[in-house]
């Protein structure tokens, strides 16, 4: 076991300057705040037990720590995000005055393999979204004793989060961060902050507007327990969390489709390549999903790309 190093005190204030940056400028998720403090800490440990800070580093011992990650069996994607995290430290220390040049302006990152979103079915989405509906998944997550106006509340719930997924493309963070008013029912558009606390619009398929509107009338006055501005409550009356979506999903997910392995960006997946699939220009597929780069929507035309081969390997008689 490694004993735990006491960091120089000018290490501890980049460090902190860092994340200070990141959050209440760059506006980055909490998570992802964490992520990137943790790599750098990472590397300012590494440096010390060398004898050296982060602001004195050299070209030559980023790339020994990077060898060490590899030594130690950390995988390649692992090792590209600690290379992107010091990148954008040194990038930021160097432009502030912290470090008097960037160290990692010649450094190289792994290649990663780019794996191709899972995508479900059209018709396999539509039975993960309806699976509320028939009570698929209701056994877990369930008190015992629960009487049948919460269980109908909880599956008009569910309803709800999975239609929106789906249909509008939201993220898991932020289904978790809607609050009431950010649904408009009569114009079908759903107010979201994404990313970097990005704001966007999004229209609301007309089952997701259904779901919804049943949910507010009928789900969440059973589930209340006090003033509560989030849009999706738990059993307790709180706020329905991250981590509680990402269950719910799972467990309709290996209910409706037996082996599958389901996630909120599974959905999130399906409902931007079934646009392409249908014809969408792919910018307004990029606006929908809050992505800052067309870069980042391209991958989708992979898989459309992929699924277009399959069906023609399957079908054609010579292929």
């Amino acid at each position: 076991m490694e004993t735990e190093i006491r960091l120089p005190p000018a290490d501890v204030a980049l460090i902190e300057g860092f994340a200070s940056h990141l959050a209440l400028e760059r506006h980055l998720a909490a998570s992802t705040v964490v992520a990137y403090r943790r790599d750098v800490t990472q590397l300012a440990t590494f440096l010390s037990r060398g004898g050296s800070e982060l602001a004195g580093a050299s070209l030559a011992e980023l790339r020994r720590f990077l060898a060490q990650l590899t030594s130690r069996g950390y995988a390649r994607a692992s090792i590209a995000r600690r290379v992107g995290a010091i990148h954008t430290f040194y990038r930021w220390a160097s432009s502030t005055g912290g470090v008097s040049d960037d160290p990692s302006a010649l450094l190289g990152r792994p290649k990663v393999i780019s794996r191709l979103p899972v995508v479900l079915r059209r018709g396999e989405a539509d039975a993960l979204v309806e699976a509320p509906l028939r009570g698929a998944g209701d056994r877990a997550d369930r008190p015992g004793d629960e009487d049948e106006p919460t269980r109908r509340a909880v599956a008009l719930r569910d309803l709800a989060v999975l239609e929106l997924m789906y249909g509008s493309g939201l993220r898991v963070s932020e289904v978790a961060g809607l609050a009431v008013q950010s649904v408009d029912l009569d114009r079908q558009r759903v107010l979201v902050f994404g990313k970097g606390a990005k704001e966007r619009e999004v229209p609301v398929s007309d089952p997701a507007a259904e779901a919804v509107s049943s949910w507010l009338a009928d789900g969440r006055p059973e589930l209340e327990a006090g003033p509560v501005e989030a849009m999706f409550l738990n059993r307790r009356g709180g706020a329905l969390g991250v981590r509680d979506i990402r269950r719910l999903v799972g467990r309709y997910g290996g209910s409706t489709l037996s082996g599958r392995r389901v996630t909120p960006h599974t959905l999130r997946h399906s409902f931007a390549t079934h646009l392409l699939e249908g014809g969408a220009d792919i910018r307004a597929v990029q606006e929908l999903l809050g992505h800052a780069s067309v870069a980042t929507t391209q991958r989708y035309t992979h898989v459309t790309r992929s699924r277009l081969f399959d069906a023609y390997r399957q079908s054609h008689p010579r292929a």
